[in-house]
């Protein structure tokens, strides 16, 4: 999936964020929200970057409110780092995309 996020679901999530054996960054966004779609293009080119060496999703909350809930996310857009299927790092609203390629290479 090189050049692009992976778009996951409540139904993929499980699979591809808890059994991944690799860093997993999933942006929490919704196609209403100005914020999320600024940062969408820095979700994309990690994406491109980290191809083979860490997994980009996103997870649009409107379709998929049950994995929204179970990581208690209550303002987007909400990034969070995960290895081993454990939370590492969160961050709500816009960050830099320094910021989270720093947080992905300390987990490579």
């Amino acid at each position: 999936m090189a050049g692009s996020a992976i778009e996951l679901t409540d139904a993929t999530f499980d699979k591809t964020v808890h059994n991944s054996d690799v860093p997993v960054l999933v942006d929490f966004w919704a196609p209403w929200c100005a914020p999320c779609r600024m940062i969408a293009p820095i979700v994309h080119e990690l994406a491109d970057e980290y191809t083979d060496k860490a997994k980009i999703c996103r997870l649009d909350t409107d379709e998929a409110r049950d994995s929204a809930m179970e990581f208690g996310i209550t303002a987007i857009p909400t990034i969070i780092l995960f290895k081993d299927g454990q939370v590492q790092k969160k961050w709500v609203g816009l960050t830099s995309k320094k910021y989270l390629a720093e947080a992905i290479d300390e987990l490579l």
